[in-house]
């Protein structure tokens, strides 16, 4: 399917969903600029986004993959491509695969995890196969047992391994603690989280002749957001035009930052998927522009609307549902996620407002503590692993909660990790 003029996209939309028919009620018929439409408010979108009673398709779904997107385990939130739009979204991401560092003949494996609706094996294996290049795929996956991982990777003599960080590094110490290296291996291409400089030494003993690159950047539910730009800081992306419209918004006026080098909310919009238009939508990062008129931007961290600790998603929403759901007398006032990374591994802190934080609460954070990790397995599981640290809860007074200096408005998220 070609890339659709904004105008076309618009106009369908309206007239196929009820909810961008709702959301755009009050704009005049014709919209010819993206600016006059507003983002979308990702708390309703997703309400309307259900698998029964579904207000967002522009159809009956009769044919679609459905993927899980993040967030807990209570309130799942599905993307659904169909085969036209998986096969387009994958060829685009496969040919920004070589611009990344993907050569001719290239063994590449994939260790993304698959299974229960995620997305991102099929997607690396699909983009792998529809590359522009020929290559060698091998489908093992993050969940296969270490050695027979490494034994996989030997007999083949691997030269591109693509997976999470965590994973990537997991690996890694598993062959440094065996005395075991990966020579062979050129690339790492990671994907999903943050790569921090704490973890490269780690990943140069195993793999001391590979480069860690990002694969790119793309999400089941934004869909494509920037090829991978080579260089020294993998952070930095590549717009995916014409298919893709990437905007920065500043965060005091909501409006598309012009300038490079000011920090905002990334928006996307999509022009080629109809069956679940993503138009103005949050990707839930934070970014600047490098170079704005080539649509190069860097990647700054998580935005409020969502937060990654390791391997795992939470939406804040979520969050706020479960720690009212939990407090049975009502005690919070307010809260923060806050990430912060300590020896070597990331940690979610829940920030608490109560009246009295010196009083004992012992029992309420128990409580809150269990409720979400009982909603979102996925973190009990990276920290036996060792791979995240404990969640854990800071209690504070409502007005020590961190705001906006200019707005005064709360901060959802604090991402305190280093991104330099």
């Amino acid at each position: 399917m070609p890339v659709q003029s904004f105008a076309e996209l618009i106009c369908f939309a309206r007239n196929n969903s009820s909810f961008y028919r709702d959301l755009y009620a009050g704009l005049p018929e014709q919209v010819t600029r993206l600016t006059d439409l507003p983002v979308v408010p990702q708390a309703d979108f997703w309400r309307a986004n259900a698998p029964r009673d579904n207000r967002l398709l522009t159809a009956p779904l009769d044919e679609a993959v459905v993927f899980r997107s993040g967030g807990t385990t209570g309130s799942p939130k599905f993307s659904y491509y169909t085969r036209t739009e998986w096969r387009e979204f994958t060829t685009a991401f496969g040919a920004g695969l070589v611009r990344a560092g993907l050569k001719p003949g290239h063994r590449v494996a994939d260790l993304f995890y698959a299974g229960d609706l995620y997305a991102s094996f099929s997607f690396v294996l699909d983009s792998l196969h529809r590359s522009p290049v020929a290559n060698v795929r091998l489908p093992i996956g993050g969940a296969a047992p270490w050695e027979s991982t490494a034994a996989t990777l030997e007999e083949f003599r691997v030269q591109v391994v693509a997976g999470t960080p965590t994973t990537l590094c997991s690996l890694a110490e598993r062959l440094s603690c065996a005395g075991r290296t990966l020579p062979d291996v050129e690339l790492l291409f990671f994907g999903g989280e943050c790569l921090f400089g704490d973890q490269v030494p780690l990943l140069r003993a195993a793999f001391p002749n590979a480069e860690p690159r990002s694969l790119g950047y793309a999400s089941v539910d934004a869909g494509l957001l920037g090829e991978a730009v080579p260089g020294d800081d993998p952070r930095v992306h590549r717009a995916f035009i014409p298919y893709t419209v990437v905007e920065i918004l500043c965060d005091e006026t909501d409006r598309p930052v012009e300038g490079n080098g000011v920090p905002g909310r990334l928006i996307v919009t999509d022009l080629r998927r109809r069956l679940m238009p993503v138009l103005r939508y949050p990707a839930g990062d934070r970014a600047e522009w490098v170079d704005r008129d080539a649509g190069v931007f860097r990647i700054l961290g998580r935005a409020e609307e969502g937060v990654r600790v390791g391997p795992v998603s939470l939406y804040t929403e979520d969050v706020h549902h479960v720690v009212k759901a939990a407090d049975a007398s009502g005690e919070v006032t307010g809260l923060q996620l806050v990430v912060r990374r300590w020896d070597g591994r990331d940690g979610l802190v829940l920030r608490l407002a109560v009246a009295d934080p010196g009083k004992d609460h012992a029992g309420l954070a128990e409580s809150v503590v269990a409720a979400l990790l009982a909603q979102r397995p996925l973190y009990v599981t990276a920290t036996a692993a060792g791979h995240v640290n404990p969640l854990t809860v800071e209690w504070v007074r409502h007005r020590d909660l961190a705001v906006n200096s200019r707005s005064g408005k709360l901060i959802r998220v604090i991402d305190e990790r280093p991104h330099s």
